[in-house]
């Protein structure tokens, strides 16, 4: 027969199981994103990722801003058992809180969702926060940045290009800001001058480096005429091509291909061009 302390026991242990089996456990490919923690009580329902998409930032009445860069989306749900589940306007106010103490404020608030922008470390960080009756809500959060480019011109479209226009842009050349260091998922895209190159050992080429238009036009010739050289001694260095052949040239902000008014203009117009000798 069973004794009332072996009854008690079991008991406790069946509370224990019960209790744990309630609390809903993070989506193991899921965790919080470092610029704002999570209400307490919470999980997380589920998430994504990415490394470069868009999302559209409500930041007036029926008006939106498409952003890009590295995505994240997080949805959180209280716990089952959280008998103390905040309303919409206690998320709203923790996140309109937490933001602007890390310097950011809120572009646009409506019942139910907010816009908020944020700088660190020199990159825009773009955060919507959207509540539900339920408790459970949602963040999505763009560190705006522009796309890497996976895909460069091979050496045959190089060479195609400057045979019929006398000048090519080279995609896929990356430095970082005001910088003249080539980054080193730069390396196919300079292999692949070297294969033009070296097809063709008579070509010779102007290696011509260009700017936006942000910032005063000294500094960027200077900038420019740095990165043109970059490329030219990767060329020689890594890839054997003799320096005769080769000449950097900048043109700083003066041979736009874009507006400068747009980020996705200025990103076009930093550029590294071959140009036909």
């Amino acid at each position: 027969m069973r004794t009332l302390t072996h009854v008690l026991a079991i008991a406790i242990l069946l509370c224990a199981a019960s209790a744990g089996a309630l609390e809903q456990k993070d989506d193991p490919k899921c965790k919080d994103h470092p610029v704002l923690t999570r209400m307490p009580g919470y999980w997380i329902h589920s998430c994504v990722q990415k490394e470069f998409d868009a999302y559209a930032f409500t930041v007036a009445k029926g008006k939106t801003v498409s952003v890009e860069g590295q995505l994240w989306k997080i949805n959180y749900y209280p716990q089952a058992d959280w008998k103390q589940k905040p309303s919409e306007l206690q998320i709203q106010r923790n996140a309109e809180n937490a933001i602007q103490a890390a310097g950011g404020n809120e572009l646009y608030a409506e019942k139910s969702r907010q816009t908020f922008k944020l700088t660190r470390e020199g990159r825009e960080i773009w955060v919507e926060v959207k509540e539900e009756f339920t408790g459970k809500y949602f963040l999505a959060i763009v560190q705006k940045a522009p796309m890497a480019q996976d895909l460069v011109a091979s050496a045959e479209f190089l060479a195609q290009g400057l045979q019929t226009e006398g000048h090519m842009a080279v995609n896929g050349i990356y430095f970082d800001t005001a910088k003249a260091v080539l980054k080193p998922e730069s390396a196919q895209a300079v292999g692949e001058i070297a294969k033009l190159l070296k097809a063709d050992p008579a070509l010779k080429v102007f290696v011509v480096g260009h700017t936006d238009g942000v910032g005063a036009v000294e500094p960027n010739l200077k900038l420019s005429q740095d990165r043109a050289q970059a490329v030219l001694q990767a060329l020689v260095r890594e890839h054997g091509i003799d320096a005769g052949r080769l000449r950097a040239h900048g043109c700083g902000p003066f041979a736009p291909v874009a507006t400068n008014d747009t980020d996705a203009g200025r990103a076009r117009n930093r550029r590294v061009e071959l140009v036909k000798q």
